[in-house]
């Protein structure tokens, strides 16, 4: 689990790229571009995968501070590899998809992650489901401090 400290440094850039898998791939039954641009955060959408439409990580690069990577898990370690060949500053591997492959290789370049968390549960202000989960994990001893 990602520190406190290392989430509030993620959450405190606005420009951020959102990685999924593809348009038409949910990220966990959730438009997370859509609950955090009304949180003030700047969301680029782009895709992992080669065959679809839309934007990819590389042609938006020097537009983000952070890149989410919310891709399946056996998609993670590609996607980091696209992260750090594109410059990301820092990655959010979304809770879910990340692997002990892929937080390693963003260790050994020396990019900072936050893994095993979920972005919509500490980005202010908290809301929906995402309030209750928070508080449980509370609770629970669960959240990052």
């Amino acid at each position: 689990m990602a520190s406190k400290a290392a989430i509030d440094e993620f959450l405190g850039h606005k420009r951020l790229a959102l990685m999924r898998l593809s348009a038409n791939t949910p990220v966990q039954g959730v438009r997370m571009d859509d609950e955090l641009r009304p949180k003030g955060y700047d969301v680029s959408v782009v895709y992992l995968d080669e065959s679809g439409s839309g934007p990819r990580l590389a042609e938006i690069k020097d537009q983000v501070e952070g890149v989410i990577v919310a891709v399946p898990k056996k998609q993670c370690e590609r996607a980091v590899e696209e992260a750090i060949a594109a410059k990301a500053p820092r990655v959010w591997l979304q809770a879910g998809c990340e692997t002990e492959q892929a937080v390693a290789l963003l260790e050994r370049n020396k990019t900072p992650v936050v893994s095993g968390a979920c972005v919509l549960m500490y980005a202010e202000p908290v809301k929906s489901f995402h309030r209750f989960h928070r508080w449980l994990w509370k609770r629970l001893g669960l959240l990052a401090k």
